[in-house]
């Protein structure tokens, strides 16, 4: 058990510092590093651009920028408060791939002024992590922000958790001798995860899913419905039910929960035989620990405590190492899949109902799925 007291000491003054890369220790040093010859650097920048990446620390840095409206399950709680976040993913951008990470904080809740912002200070970084904003405004700045800069630009509470929950989804399916092709998902919860899990699994190949929110299954005559839930009514829900949780769960292969919804026996019960129950909201699980183990062939959760964590550092550390290092101008869905194949394929050397990805702190995860990203850069260039 971590006490609050560890817990607060361990962010005093901050989790983060600045430290040169250089030495200055004589005149020499400071004339190389400042002036005069930083002149010369910067006179080489502006004949040829490109050479920003190579002299300076763009191509090895990440913005993390947040708003503070989406901040894990506390949700608004605004710009400072959310910062103690943008620092621990900054650590842990450091600790698995080894890229400097900037926390920035913007106190301010308009598009326009977010995207803005971000558009200025982007020259100072070679990619964004957009982190903890909240859905349906998140959609939109990542949307513009890709249109409007060459560069690397992720949402990752979008994307990060869908590659995870797509290599989670591989291997189980793959353990139980199931095809993804075969699978009925029900995925709670249409905010910025689980839009981004359902468009992947698309991608990955899984061809039946029902959506379901607060108001019940999303389907193209409910109303109303925003832009992103008519485009998710669109794309999922083939057979075109309605209704709430139980008819979607009639039957169903697998459950996601990406909400703070509550999923009872009686509803499990609906269920086809054994299935796949990836129960991630955290701390407390849309179906009870106990309860999906008794049902669930295949479970897995948010939580660090229990088996099969979905965590989102097995995955963004190495997909911006990979954009960066292939000098990418965008993060593709074809690097997207690449990185969950990548993350699949690792903890498939020792799969079993307990490990259907690799643990958070396995030093072999990052490295693998930057190559796979870069890789997947490469050929799309």
């Amino acid at each position: 058990m971590i006490s609050d007291q560890e817990i607060f000491d361990a962010h005093r003054g901050g989790k983060l510092t600045v430290s040169s890369a250089r030495p200055l220790e004589t005149t020499r040093d400071l004339s190389i590093a400042y002036t005069p010859g930083v002149a010369r650097v910067c006179e080489a920048i502006h004949e040829d651009p490109a050479l920003v990446r190579e002299y300076t620390w763009t191509g090895n840095t990440v913005a993390v920028i947040s708003d503070g409206t989406a901040v894990l399950g506390l949700g608004d709680i605004g710009p400072q408060a959310a910062l103690p976040v943008m620092e621990g993913k900054a650590q842990l951008f450091q600790r698995f791939a080894g890229l400097n990470a900037v926390p920035i904080v913007l106190d301010t809740l308009d598009i326009d002024e977010l995207f803005d912002t971000i558009v200025r200070i982007a020259p100072s970084f070679g990619a964004i992590n957009l982190e903890d904003i909240s859905a349906p405004r998140c959609f939109e700045l990542e949307r513009r922000l890709i249109k409007a800069l060459d560069m690397p630009i992720m949402h990752d509470d979008q994307h990060g958790t869908a590659v995870v929950i797509t290599a989670g989804l591989r291997n189980a399916a793959e353990l139980l001798g199931r095809k993804l092709s075969d699978l009925k998902v029900v995925i709670t919860g249409a905010g910025a995860a689980g839009v981004a899990t359902a468009k992947m699994l698309i991608a990955a190949g899984v061809k039946n899913i029902v959506m379901v929110d607060s108001r019940g299954i999303i389907h193209p005559d409910r109303t109303p419905l925003n832009s992103v839930k008519q485009e998710l009514a669109r794309i999922t829900n083939s057979d075109r039910l309605s209704g709430g949780i139980e008819t979607a769960l009639l039957g169903a292969d697998v459950f996601i929960g990406l909400s703070r919804g509550h999923v009872n026996e009686e509803q499990l019960q609906l269920m086809a035989p054994d299935p796949i129950l990836f129960s991630l909201a955290n701390p407390t699980p849309e179906i009870d620990p106990e309860l999906a183990r008794k049902y669930g062939a295949v479970v897995a959760t948010g939580r660090s405590d229990l088996p099969n964590q979905i965590n989102n550092v097995l995955a963004f550390p190495g997909i911006f190492k990979g954009a960066l290092e292939a000098g990418a101008t965008e993060i593709s869905q074809t690097m997207k899949l690449a990185a969950s194949r990548a993350i699949a394929d690792i903890a498939r050397e020792n799969l079993d109902v307990d490990h259907i990805v690799p643990s958070p702190l396995d030093p072999r995860v990052a490295p693998a799925v930057a190559k796979a990203v870069q890789a997947a850069a490469i050929a799309r260039k």
